[in-house]
C-alpha cells in the first residue's frame, strides 16, 4: 500500500471511492453503527405478518473485506419492509437482520449502475445471544429475531433490539446544592418515602436525543438523631424513574453526621426527551428504625447527571 497521491480535496485532482471510504472511517472514527437514537428501527408490519419494517435514519458500516477498505455511509429514507420465513420447526429459530454492504471491488459481482449495493438482510438460524453478524461480512445489526415454532408473523414482542450508535453523543452536568434551612425529620420504620423538605431538587432538562441517563447522588452531612437510624436513601427523577435504593444502618446514637449517596443507570421514556423532568433526594426507615434523619444548612447535596445517545 502507497500514499494516496493528493490528499483530499484538491482541485483538478481525481480521487478514487477507497479516498472517500476513508475519509468516511476517519470522520466516524472508527466507529460503526446507526446516527443518531431512532435511525433504522425494526419493528412489526403495521399488521403484523411474515416482515418487518425498518424505519428511516442513517449509518455507518466499516469494510471487513480489507484492512483498507473504509467505511460506507448508508441511508435508509422512508419506511422499508422486509421478508423473514416462517419457522416450521421444533423449537425457536433465531434470525439476524442486518443493513449490508456488498461491493463488488472487494466481494461478489453486483454492478452498482443496476444492483442495490446496500440492502437489508435476515440472516437465518443464529444463536439466541447473537449480536453481530456471525460469519464477519460488513454489515450493522439492527434486530434479533425469536421466531416461535409453526410461526410466521413477526411481533414486536418477538423482536430485541441490538442496534448501536457509532459515536453517541453525552451530555454531563455537575449540580451542587444546599438547603437553606433544616427540613422536617425523616422516621418511622414502615418503608415510607419522603422528600428532603428543604432540598427542592434540580429540573434538568433532557436531551432529545437522550438514551440513557446515569445519575449519582452524593449527599454530605446527612444528620441523623436519638436512636439508630435504619432506613433507604434514593432519589426520583421524573414521575417515573427511581434512582437505586442504598440502606443506611448507622447502628449509632445521639447526633451525628454522615456522608451517604446513590446511583443508577436510567432508561429514559420517549415521553421524558425535550422535557424537563425533576430529580429530587427521599429517604426513608425501614422496619425496626427507631431514629431520624434530616438536612440543613450545613448539608451539601451533589448531584452528577450524565445522559448518553443509545438506540430507542
Amino acid at each position: 500500500m502507497t500514499l494516496f497521491q493528493v490528499p483530499i480535496l484538491v482541485n483538478g485532482a481525481t480521487h478514487s471511492a477507497q479516498q472517500f471510504r476513508m475519509l468516511v472511517r476517519d470522520l466516524a472514527r472508527g466507529a460503526e453503527g446507526i446516527t443518531e437514537g431512532d435511525d433504522l428501527r425494526v419493528t412489526q408490519l403495521s399488521t403484523p405478518g411474515s416482515g418487518v419494517q425498518i424505519g428511516d435514519g442513517s449509518g455507518v458500516v466499516r469494510g471487513r473485506v480489507s484492512t483498507f477498505q473504509g467505511t460506507y455511509a448508508v441511508c435508509n429514507t422512508g419506511a422499508d419492509t422486509v421478508d423473514v420465513s416462517a419457522n416450521g420447526g421444533g423449537g425457536t429459530r433465531y434470525d439476524l437482520v442486518v443493513l449490508r454492504v456488498e461491493d463488488p471491488e472487494y466481494e461478489g459481482d453486483l454492478d452498482p449502475v443496476t444492483d442495490e449495493i446496500n440492502y437489508f438482510q435476515v440472516i437465518p438460524n443464529v444463536t439466541s445471544t447473537t449480536t453481530t453478524a456471525p460469519d464477519g461480512r460488513t454489515c450493522i445489526p439492527l434486530a434479533r429475531l425469536a421466531i416461535p415454532a409453526s410461526t410466521s408473523t413477526i411481533t414486536n414482542a418477538m423482536i430485541t433490539d441490538v442496534r448501536k450508535v457509532a459515536n453517541p453523543r453525552r451530555e454531563s452536568k455537575l449540580l451542587p446544592q444546599t438547603p437553606a434551612t433544616a427540613s422536617a425529620n425523616i422516621t418511622g420504620s414502615s418503608l415510607v418515602y419522603s422528600y428532603f423538605s428543604t432540598a427542592a431538587g434540580w429540573n434538568i432538562a433532557v436531551p432529545p436525543w437522550a438514551g440513557i441517563a446515569r445519575i449519582k447522588i452524593e449527599a454530605y452531612g446527612l444528620r441523623l438523631t436519638v436512636n439508630p437510624f435504619y432506613g433507604l436513601f434514593s432519589a426520583t427523577f421524573g414521575a417515573s424513574l427511581g434512582v437505586q435504593n442504598v440502606t443506611i444502618d448507622d447502628n449509632q446514637s445521639g447526633t451525628r453526621r454522615i456522608t451517604h449517596g446513590c446511583a443508577d443507570t436510567l432508561t429514559i421514556p420517549d415521553a421524558y426527551r425535550g422535557t424537563t423532568q425533576l430529580l429530587r433526594i427521599r429517604g426513608a426507615g425501614a422496619s425496626g428504625n427507631t431514629g431520624t434523619m434530616n438536612v440543613d444548612g450545613n448539608s451539601t447535596f451533589i448531584a452528577t447527571v450524565e445522559f448518553e445517545e443509545a438506540p430507542w
